[in-house]
């Protein structure tokens, strides 16, 4: 696939799984549907790997870095967005982990050692100031009381740990020269154990909601929202870089107002369109260029 396709499916499925996890609030305590979704995920990636032939055979130091991979990329950070949910709306999580294009640009600074392209940071600028104005009720209504705090802290929490996972999902391509199918199947399996940790310590019952809609909405996210996403971001890392990639966080929020307007009958106002209009804008500079060689971080890595 170009990286345009790329970056349209990663964007598209993402918008649409925030419609998809409305199905799956209800019986089964949140956390325990992160399980059932990434477990089935992992089974589907391990699955498939070894229809194909694939290598499933890997040193410790390598299950090392997929369990880091999957403990930051697949654990905490939905953790972390899951509790901050309990005290903010979701259009302010939607601003918060926004941040992750900051956060990718400054880690791969500090990781890599690659200078901050004005552009890229411009862009970002743009796209975090877009996903605000989108979201602009829930920014304009947020309280220090009731939990605000925690639910912003836990949220930037998240967002970090996420913007770490890309960085450890760049190394184990490049510099471990693991493959993604294998890859994000061991990191998800990884990832799962973390979460059903944290659900058992947390006494969530571990339930299943035999329902169509859970069921249906569940091999979704696993299918699409996990195994396909996960698939074309990662490989729009390795391709395009940290930087540009994480702007996916700044995209997935308008998908989502879009497909909310179809489907739920959104009614928009102004600062919505002008949100929508700084992110178009902020997508357009961040991505300019995506057909040249790999950015920076990849060629110190490979060198």
């Amino acid at each position: 696939m170009s990286t345009l396709q790329l970056y349209l499916a990663t964007i598209l499925i993402w918008g649409s799984t925030w419609l998809a996890i409305k199905f799956q609030l209800g019986i089964v305590p949140p956390a325990v549907s992160v399980v059932w979704r990434f477990a089935l995920a992992a089974a589907m990636l391990l699955a498939y790997a070894r229809w194909k032939g694939l290598n499933l055979r890997f040193s410790a130091r390598n299950h090392a870095w997929m369990a880091l991979q999957g403990l930051v990329m697949f654990g905490i950070n939905y953790v972390c967005v899951y509790l901050s949910e309990q005290y903010l709306a979701s259009g302010l999580v939607a601003v918060a982990f926004s941040l992750i294009v900051f956060c990718n640009i400054i880690a791969i600074r500090i990781f890599f050692g690659t200078p901050i392209n004005l552009k890229s940071l411009f862009a970002a600028l743009l796209g975090v100031a877009g996903v605000a104005l989108v979201f602009w009720p829930e920014v304009a209504d947020f309280s220090t009381s009731a939990g605000g705090p925690e639910g912003v802290i836990l949220a930037i929490v998240g967002t970090v740990v996420a913007s770490l996972g890309s960085i450890a999902a760049i190394r184990n391509q490049v510099h471990n020269h693991l493959p993604i199918i294998p890859l994000n199947g061991f990191a998800m399996l990884y990832g799962t154990f973390f979460v059903a940790l944290y659900a058992a310590f947390s006494g969530d019952a571990f339930s299943f909601d035999w329902s169509f809609s859970y069921v249906a909405s569940l091999i979704y996210l696993a299918l699409f929202g996990s195994v396909l996403a996960f698939g074309a971001y990662l490989t729009l890392l390795k391709r395009i870089g940290a930087d540009r990639a994480g702007y996916t966080g700044v995209a997935v929020p308008v998908i989502a107002l879009l497909l909310s307007t179809l489907v739920e009958n959104l009614h928009w106002q102004v600062p919505m369109v002008a949100g929508v209009a700084l992110c178009v804008l902020g997508n357009v500079l961040m991505l300019r260029g995506t057909g040249k060689p790999a950015p920076t971080p990849v060629e110190e890595l490979r060198g």
